[in-house]
């Protein structure tokens, strides 16, 4: 997690340093400060931050991976990675319910985006809970 952790301190830091640039670009033109811009860098520095805040403070909590080591093989990274759910149905229809969502948003349909919107939430419930229920429960 330090590598990732560094990455975005990076990005941070990318983001603050080109803010203060284009403010001072666009600060002498004859429109004056592009705020736009300037609030749009200022915060993506600010989002990198959290997501790198968040990463130096769990690489403290966990173990450590190859990753963080300088000299680590392939091999080192071998081993089971997760469980993934091979026959999963809730992913497709979580994604057909954001489609929804967003077709109803572009035409702005507001029934349809409330229909959608309950169905995201049912969708994303059964992915949460589909290992609680039913004959997969351990």
């Amino acid at each position: 997690m330090k590598i990732e952790a560094r990455l975005f301190e990076l990005l941070t830091a990318f983001f603050f340093l080109a803010g203060v640039i284009y403010t001072l670009c666009t600060a002498f033109t004859s429109h004056g400060v592009e705020w736009v811009g300037v609030v749009g860098m200022y915060f993506s520095a600010g989002l990198t931050l959290i997501a790198g805040t968040y990463f130096r403070f769990v690489a403290r909590r966990v173990e450590i991976r190859p990753e963080d080591y300088e000299d680590a093989d392939i091999e080192d990274g071998a081993g089971e990675l997760g469980f993934f759910s091979p026959h999963s149905w809730w992913p497709i229809l979580l994604a057909a319910s954001a489609a929804m969502f967003a077709i109803g948003f572009a035409t702005g349909n507001i029934w349809f985006c409330i229909f959608a919107a309950a169905c995201i939430i049912s969708a994303a419930a059964g992915m949460v809970f589909e290992y609680h229920v039913g004959p997969e429960k351990h």
